[in-house]
């Protein structure tokens, strides 16, 4: 990947075949968000190297292949271009344009079912998407909480709202991830109860 790419768009995954061809990218609806004020285009890879290109009332039929090093060749109206596929998470899929520092980005939107027509769109799309991330994370994590000098854990933020609801502590009670070593971050549980 090249440094352009990665300044811009950063933890990018690889295209990954056994990992992403069958589940993540094949036959799924990709929107392509560069120039989607202008025209709005939907990408779909099909398993028989066929790329269908649709816009407003047209669709193109033309032709993609990955080699054994998962560099893509696609032909467009401009011509053949040769690109590599990362993944930035499992809806969203950047091609990088060998040799050039261009890249389109695409939002997978076979599952979404609002319409992604505007820059707005795709903003409440990612808005709504990294919440949903946010709070499985939370929801799943586990955190240690100190009260009255003491530290207690850990807690799931389940655990720690129940305690809440059951006046067993505070909600204004600080709280620090597993992963930390302090409360610096300053997070009480009320903050993680928010994020549910």
């Amino acid at each position: 990947m090249n440094n352009y790419l990665h300044n811009r768009i950063p933890n990018l995954k690889p295209f990954n075949y056994e990992r992403h061809y069958e589940s993540l990218f094949i036959n799924q609806r990709w929107v392509l968000v560069n120039g989607i004020s202008k025209k709005k285009s939907i990408y779909t890879f099909k398993e028989d190297n066929i790329l269908e290109i649709s816009r407003k009332n047209e669709t193109i039929k033309t032709s993609w292949s990955v080699d054994i090093l998962n560099v893509f060749s696609i032909e467009t109206e401009d011509g053949l271009i040769t690109v590599k596929a990362y993944f930035k998470d499992d809806d969203i899929l950047v091609l990088d344009n060998e040799g050039k520092e261009e890249f389109a980005l695409y939002i997978n939107t076979t599952n979404y079912d609002e319409e992604l027509n505007s820059v707005e769109d795709i903003q409440a799309f990612l808005k709504e998407k990294y919440k949903k991330k946010v709070s499985n994370t939370i929801y799943d994590h586990k955190f240690y909480y100190i009260s009255k000098s003491k530290e207690y854990g850990p807690f799931t933020t389940e655990e720690l709202t129940n305690k809440v609801k059951n006046e067993e502590i505070s909600a204004y009670c600080f709280v620090r991830d597993i992963n930390e070593d302090d409360y610096s971050k300053r997070m009480r549980i009320a903050d993680l109860m928010q994020e549910l």
